[in-house]
């Protein structure tokens, strides 16, 4: 019986590409983006990209992206007042059940209960200032 075999690495020159399809994920995380825009971004079929993005990274470009957007939504529940529909949206998630379901199995708790852990009565950026205005110190392009 022969042993499954670890995937292959892919070819040094394709990482810089990879890398760019993993910023436009930083960037637009918010944005409704799917494999063949990623793809599209590393310049490779998204068949390609698939397997050479997770043996790089180790998850999944889906994966990937949830958990940016999942950790933006934390920094948002920490410093804001907003609620946890308004932040659902602001992250890139459409649905509710899937932001909270997501969130409990990346987190540990319900996004709800992560914002109460941290209402200790400071003041908080309200949510017409992050709406405007934005919450990143990233500058626009």
């Amino acid at each position: 019986m022969t042993e499954p075999q670890a995937p292959r690495l892919p070819a040094l020159d394709l990482l810089p590409h990879l890398r760019k399809a993993r910023d436009l994920a930083d960037r637009r995380y918010a944005d409704p983006l799917n494999l063949d825009e990623l793809a599209a971004a590393a310049g490779v079929s998204k068949y390609h990209f698939l397997r050479a993005f997770t043996a790089v990274y180790g998850r999944t470009p889906a994966l990937y992206l949830a958990e940016r957007r999942i950790e933006r939504a934390q920094d948002l529940l920490r410093a804001t007042n907003l609620t946890v529909t308004e932040v659902c949206m602001l992250v890139g998630y459409t649905s509710l059940g899937s932001f909270s379901t997501k969130f409990r199995q990346l987190v540990g708790v319900a996004p709800s209960e992560y914002q109460a852990k941290f209402a200790d009565g400071a003041p908080r950026i309200p949510g017409c200032y992050v709406f405007m205005h934005g919450l990143s110190d990233r500058t626009r392009e």
